[in-house]
């Protein structure tokens, strides 16, 4: 099994690192997945069934997911029933509202801008019945169920020719295995800001059958 890891540019990760080292994690749970085929930096993956937090924001891409994140920040940080912390886990995702989003990591971004759905994951343990009710009206938790995803592996910062280029490298290589797609495809970007851009990890994916 495989583990993912966190990452998004700027004003979220401000806010996970004054969390984290403010001593209330000391490491993010990341969701397992199982590669059952691979090929250089292309990979098709399983992911099992989890748990979300997620919101509906508006704005373009990262005006949304700098929203979301500070939305559902506030109830894993105790903006919840029982003003309980939940632990930060990876990954962050992100779709254009009205399109299924498969899991997916690490921060995932995908659709059109104008109106997203921004999630968190849940750690391993929870169920919907033992998790905390959101003070905020606008987070709900929802069940993930079983996904398959392909993906493909680049590095840099995951400009728009570069995130292109590589989505249709993904759509080569799901018409050469055959291989049907079952959702839009999406960014996933798996480091901090701080992080170098020839060191930085950034993946499309895309939720197939």
């Amino acid at each position: 099994m495989r583990h993912l890891t966190m990452q998004h540019r700027f004003g979220p990760f401000l806010l996970l690192t004054l969390f984290l080292s403010g001593g209330a994690a000391m490491a993010t749970e990341e969701p397992s997945f199982k590669v059952t085929q691979e090929s250089g930096a292309l990979e098709v993956r399983e992911y099992p069934p989890l748990i979300a937090a997620e919101v509906l924001v508006g704005g373009d891409r990262s005006q949304a997911v700098n929203a979301g994140f500070r939305l559902l920040a506030g109830y894993i940080f105790g903006g919840n029933t029982r003003q309980q912390k939940i632990a930060m886990t990876a990954p962050v995702v992100q779709a254009a509202a009205g399109e299924s989003i498969a899991m997916t990591a690490p921060v995932v971004q995908s659709g059109t801008p104008g109106a997203w759905t921004v999630r968190f994951l849940m750690p391993r343990g929870y169920t919907l019945e033992t998790l905390p009710i959101p003070n905020d009206q606008r987070v709900h938790l929802v069940p993930l169920p079983a996904a398959r995803v392909a993906v493909v592996r680049f590095s840099g910062l995951a400009h728009e020719p570069d995130i292109q280029r590589k989505t249709a490298q993904l759509r080569t290589f799901l018409a050469v295995q055959q291989l049907v797609a079952t959702g839009p495809p999406a960014l996933a970007r798996y480091n901090p800001p701080w992080t170098l851009w020839f060191l930085r990890r950034n993946e499309i994916m895309i939720p197939i059958q």
